[in-house]
């Protein structure tokens, strides 16, 4: 459907197939038709979606062309845009496998580790990621999942948490220390665990939202083969880092397109409904104050993410703008959300559905609010996010470590 477009011109007619494009393939009830089905209508429903986008070569446009992407940013962020305008499903489950798994195997795996998974992938293979632990979420380096070797490969024992979609999950993105006695940033390996391997326990972890998308795995001897590490042994921080920086740029900027259109599209609908009293919220110089200071912000968040995609393509990031974008995005998801939850009142306390497939932009205010707290703890916390900037960022002195 698309070829390589550079000029205004091409680009306005590539948004306008994109366009034309989702006004007949965006399902218009998937909200009503996801909100409290079972996991298994979910899961295939996830697929089937994952496969309409990947006919239309929309599913992984940030892959190399060889692999079925090579999509030129321009586009990218237009599709994204457009995407996130006519309200279209987010791919949930396969959102591990297509930027993390991807990005890891391209970086870092073999050829042989690419071959056997990346067509997987775009055929619906899932994955999760088993790299937080009970005692290492903010300082990863800290896990202590081992990883032995033997024969001709390792056997693993350990736990892992926060990992979302494991239930679902074929394979999984492992993270385990392979010298205890080396550094901890020095000691860990990298591995692609099959979750079909004996040893391996998924326990799903029913959340605040009553939604059970983060799972616990525990690993008891479980089998490696040497063929499954990724990179070098030991070497596995420096790959954990190409992991990592798949939640930077155009992912960001999906979802900043996303609750700058439905999130804040269903904020506005909320402060135009009336109250008990009669009154609409919108109609408070207060309300319209906040709304405007949103829509400001929203602004800003989107830009700033067009920005960050643009400099990452040309080769000029800045050491701390992943860190930026995670805090402006995460902070004001969470007073988005939580300022919806005190506009429509205790009726949004009674709201307990949502929509699977949709982001932590729903109109589920109460469910959507706590969902944000997603977003200011794991991944590395706002105190964490604002010592980067400031260290990498800004070149301040780095914070007194205790003990020294």
């Amino acid at each position: 459907m698309t070829g390589v477009r550079g000029t205004a011109h091409d680009l306005a007619e590539f948004r306008a197939e994109v366009r034309g494009w989702c006004r007949e393939h965006i399902p218009a009830d998937w909200r009503r038709a996801q909100t409290g089905v079972p996991e298994e209508e979910f899961v295939a429903f996830q697929k089937e979606w994952f496969q309409e986008l990947r006919r239309a070569g929309f599913a992984v446009p940030h892959w190399p062309r060889e692999w079925g992407g090579g999509m030129p940013v321009a586009e990218q962020i237009i599709l994204y845009q457009e995407l996130a305008a006519h309200d279209a499903p987010r791919l949930v489950l396969a959102f591990v496998a297509i930027h993390h798994a991807a990005a890891t195997l391209l970086a870092a795996g073999t050829d042989e580790q690419r071959r056997r998974h990346l067509p997987a992938i775009l055929d619906g293979e899932i994955w999760a990621q088993g790299f937080s632990e009970p005692g290492a979420g903010s300082d990863l380096a800290a896990l202590s999942t081992t990883a032995r070797r033997q024969d001709d490969g390792y056997v693993v024992n350990g736990q892992k948490v926060w990992a979302s979609g494991a239930a679902h999950a074929d394979w999984c993105l492992l993270l385990a220390r392979t010298d205890p006695g080396a550094p901890k940033r020095r000691g860990i390996s990298y591995f692609l665990l099959d979750m079909s391997t004996p040893g391996i326990d998924v326990r799903p972890i029913r959340q605040a939202t009553g939604e059970s998308h983060f799972c616990e795995i525990f690993l008891d001897d479980v089998v490696i083969p040497r063929t499954c590490l990724v990179g070098r042994e030991n070497d596995g921080w420096r790959v954990a880092q190409e992991t990592l920086g798949a939640e930077r740029g155009m992912t960001m900027l999906e979802l900043a397109e996303r609750l700058g259109n439905a999130g804040f599209r269903w904020l506005l609908e909320t402060c135009a409904r009336p109250g008990p009293g009669g009154a609409r919220p919108v109609d408070d110089a207060l309300v319209a104050d906040r709304l405007a200071g949103f829509e400001t912000e929203l602004t800003a968040l989107r830009a700033l993410c067009r920005d960050l995609v643009e400099r990452h393509d040309a080769g000029t990031p800045g050491p701390a703008d992943a860190s930026v974008v995670k805090l402006f995005y995460s902070e004001l998801l969470q007073r988005m959300t939580g300022f919806g939850a005190e506009i429509a009142g205790p009726a949004a306390h009674a709201e307990l559905r949502k929509p699977l497939s949709s982001g932590w932009e729903s109109g589920a205010w109460a469910l959507d609010f706590i969902g944000s707290w997603e977003w200011t703890i794991p991944g590395g916390t706002s105190e964490i996010q604002r010592t980067i900037i400031g260290e990498r960022g800004l070149g301040l002195p780095r914070e007194p470590r205790g003990g020294r």
